[in-house]
């Protein structure tokens, strides 16, 4: 901790400005990915822009696919293509339900 609190004197803080997840949030609930981005910060706080790359890679990694599911878009696109494969060799019908027929009602 500093000599001089700065950012508490005036009124300030510097994490709400330069990070995406603790922004102001609506009715005052963390954002979704905020724990990934806290504990990214976490890791490379005092090691050096180099150092932190190379040791804090799984958490930027987290962080990253939090904010973008990038590997769960990649993942359903690839669950989707088999299960149009099968269905396309007949190995799978899908229920009536996923073809867009509703069940009779009463």
């Amino acid at each position: 901790m500093p000599f001089w609190d700065l950012q508490r004197q005036l009124g300030i803080d510097v994490d709400r400005w330069l990070l995406r997840q603790s922004a102001a949030q609506p009715h005052g609930n963390a954002g979704s990915c905020h724990a990934f981005e806290r504990e990214w910060v976490e890791c490379g706080h005092g090691l050096g822009q180099t150092r932190a790359r190379r040791e804090c890679g799984p958490e930027y990694e987290d962080f990253m696919e939090c904010m973008h599911r990038a590997k769960l878009a990649a993942r359903l696109k690839t669950i989707l293509e088999r299960r149009d494969k099968l269905i396309k060799e007949g190995k799978y019908t899908p229920p009536d339900y996923h073809k867009g027929k509703e069940e009779p009602r009463p």
